[in-house]
């Protein structure tokens, strides 16, 4: 008797099928997309914490080009208070990265991020190129763990707070920050 056919119509459809529902999961369905946002490339160099997860935004959703920077710092974090205040958003929240040339541009308002609680703060930067940006540092902490995001581009911070706010609170992402402050 000769099965190989069959076996092997049965194979090619089992192939068709799994790369149908590849694809389902690597396209957003519709409502879920992020706008114009890309992923890219981490673009600091290592230092004591691992490297996170960046985003590009490009096009009306997002003003005039907006990057977000997001990771987790686990076992940085007061125990106690969280993120309590602004110098702890200055010192930790990854703005230097981007230049060290940043000064704030007012006081920083209490933010929440999936189920973490923290600060945001805006800053105006001078990167080395002698043009001007704006940035904002986010840190929100769970136990004992924190987990901060900077995001920067060449329009007004307040829009570049709520688009990095707005990113941070898809679905996906908030899986994500969810597993990475769990070490998984």
């Amino acid at each position: 008797m000769r099965r190989w056919p069959v076996i092997v119509i049965a194979a090619a459809a089992l192939g068709a099928l799994s790369g149908a529902a590849a694809y389902q999961h690597i396209v957003p369905r519709q409502g879920e997309q992020k706008g114009s946002w890309q992923e890219i490339a981490w673009s600091f160099p290592r230092d004591g914490w691992p490297a996170g997860r960046a985003f590009r935004c490009r096009g009306a959703s997002c003003g005039d080009g907006i990057e977000v920077y997001v990771r987790p710092k686990i076992g940085f974090c007061n125990c106690d208070r969280g993120v309590a205040d602004d110098d702890e958003v200055d010192r930790v929240a990854d703005v230097d990265l981007i230049s060290q040339y940043f000064v704030p541009l007012a006081p920083g308002e209490v933010v929440q991020v999936a189920d973490m609680a923290g600060r945001t703060r805006a800053y105006d930067l001078k990167p080395s190129d002698g043009s001007r940006r704006a940035a904002i540092g986010i840190a929100v902490s769970r136990r004992c763990d924190l987990l901060v995001a900077v995001a920067h581009g060449n329009g007004d911070a307040w829009e570049t707070r709520r688009a990095a706010l707005a990113l941070l609170a898809t679905r996906e992402m908030t899986r994500w920050m969810m597993a990475a402050m769990e070490g998984r």
